[in-house]
């Protein structure tokens, strides 16, 4: 008889060693399930559940997956007598990490937990270069040589040859727009679309809230919240300042009360990059590849937990299902100067696209986002939704005219079908981060650089040249802004700074 055990609320993180798989028993000893060595350890997250099926012993199933849809699992792992199997869904909400010590597998998905089981940890220099100057890839390879990121639809194998992770076939896309059809409605299916992908991703009781910053992306997906059955919807944002700010503030103000949310605004200028009492200030261990606006994001996600959201409605992606692009040739723009990449990672840009993941269903700058944004939401409870990029969305998107997209008119449309004025569907002056990026930097990241330039991991190991950081530090003081790309090299600096 089929038997299933679910562990409860949980995301993954675990250890498997190769000869526990032979009999395994696994049992409920404290926070963990037990088999030997081998254990899977949950972490409070109430959207997911994860279930062992032992249908059919010593094989076992153990799928991760949200509890509301009847979606595609986001992680499954398969173990049998000698061999464990991982392999991760179209959504990529957060990558799983993994890594081995000799018969025994790693894996979680918050790489700074994952590290310290490692006895050793070495650059990848390729890696290194594309983060110190800003030419990220999507692919398996992480910045510490043997830890692996599991992409979408990715597998990795674990056997006693060792670990090997490979990429699943790349996705099939709508290569052109194509004509709409006489009387067709693109407003309806669209709202249509996304109401449903909203409704479907937590239960009607959950505690849902929804990222609000003011933009046109953010209002598509408040108002898609705003139409689903719950219970009470919470709204969070970043309100940023100078002139900017103004204009956020009436536009949030405006969407909060049409959709009927309970608001939390925070200042934006209160959690710059490198601000005291931040992540990267107290040196708490961190991805050193994390987002550049980690501390303000922090700062809403410990106000969502606070609150006891379950699910967390953001709007990433707008800008992606918009683009105007081609699926068979897409030409990225020219990379940034970086007048103090030092030798050795000069020397890796010649192998920027080595390794590189196959076409995914998501767009890949939103996998990207995801993997940046989104561990901080687990770290705290909270599960993390996307409705602008689910599949069902992006490949409606790929198919609609340009003219529709251009300028994401389609979804200004939508806004303005609703009620709302003109100054929120299409505002004359958007916010941005720019303000943020520039109090952190010039306030605290200067003197981070400082304290960098005395003693420094990447200008020791030949990344960084310290001759030419130093005379950047000298034209950053003297200039009316300090060069946002010091921000890049001063947080990989101090994220593995973070991990030693």
């Amino acid at each position: 008889m089929p038997f299933h055990r679910d562990l409860g609320d949980d995301v993954l993180s675990l250890q498997l060693r190769l000869s526990d798989l032979r009999r395994p028993t696994w049992l409920n000893i404290g926070d963990r399930w037990v088999s030997g060595d081998s254990w899977v350890e949950p972490a409070k997250v109430a959207a997911l559940t994860t279930v062992f099926h032992e249908d059919d012993a010593p094989f076992v199933r153990l799928t991760v997956k949200e509890r509301a849809p009847e979606e595609a699992d986001f992680l499954e792992l398969l173990m049998k007598p000698g061999e464990a199997r991982m392999t991760a869904g179209v959504f990529g909400t957060a990558p799983v990490y993994v890594a081995t010590v000799d018969d025994v597998l790693h894996a979680s998905w918050d790489i700074a937990e994952l590290l310290p089981r490692l006895p050793t940890l070495r650059l990848v220099p390729r890696v290194v270069a594309r983060t110190l100057s800003r030419q990220h890839r999507y692919t398996t390879e992480t910045l510490f040589e043997g830890v692996y990121r599991i992409t979408e639809r990715a597998t990795a194998v674990f056997t006693c040859a060792g670990l090997d992770v490979r990429y699943p076939e790349p996705a099939e896309h709508v290569l052109r727009p194509r004509a709409l059809r006489p009387g067709a409605d693109p407003l309806g299916v669209l709202s249509k679309l996304l109401h449903n992908v909203v409704r479907e991703a937590a239960a009607p009781t959950a505690q849902v809230g929804v990222e609000l910053s003011g933009g046109a992306d953010s209002a598509n997906v408040a108002l898609a919240v705003a139409s689903a059955p719950y219970r009470e919807v919470r709204s969070f944002g970043l309100l940023m300042g100078d002139h900017t700010g103004v204009s956020q503030r009436v536009r949030r103000r405006c969407l909060v009360q049409h959709c009927g949310f309970t608001d939390t605004a925070l200042p934006a200028l209160q959690y710059p990059p490198f601000v005291p009492g931040g992540v990267r200030a107290v040196g708490s261990p961190h991805d050193p590849a994390g987002a550049f606006y980690q501390e303000a994001f922090d700062a809403v996600r410990t106000q969502a937990a606070r609150r006891r959201c379950e699910v967390m409605f953001t709007g990433t992606g707008g800008d992606e299902v918009n683009a105007h692009h081609s699926r068979s040739a897409a030409n990225l723009p020219a990379p940034p100067a970086v007048p103090w990449i030092g030798s050795r990672a000069e020397r890796a840009l010649h192998e920027l696209d080595v390794h590189l993941a196959p076409m995914p269903v998501l767009p890949v700058p939103a996998l990207m986002g995801f993997g940046l944004h989104n561990p901080g939401y687990l770290r705290v409870g909270v599960w993390p939704v996307s409705p602008l990029v689910h599949p069902r969305l992006v490949r409606f998107m790929e198919q609609l005219p340009h003219e529709l997209k251009r300028g994401k008119a389609l979804f200004r449309d939508r806004i303005r079908r609703a009620g709302l004025p003109e100054s929120v569907a299409s505002p004359a002056d958007p916010e941005n981060f720019l303000g943020v990026m520039e109090t952190g930097l010039r306030h605290f990241g200067l003197r981070t650089l400082d304290t960098m330039l005395q003693d420094s991991v990447l200008v020791d190991l030949g990344y960084v040249d310290a001759t030419a950081l130093s005379r950047a530090r000298e034209d950053a003081e003297r200039a009316a802004l300090v060069p946002d790309l010091l921000c890049d090299t001063i947080a990989l600096e101090v994220g593995l700074r973070s991990l030693m």
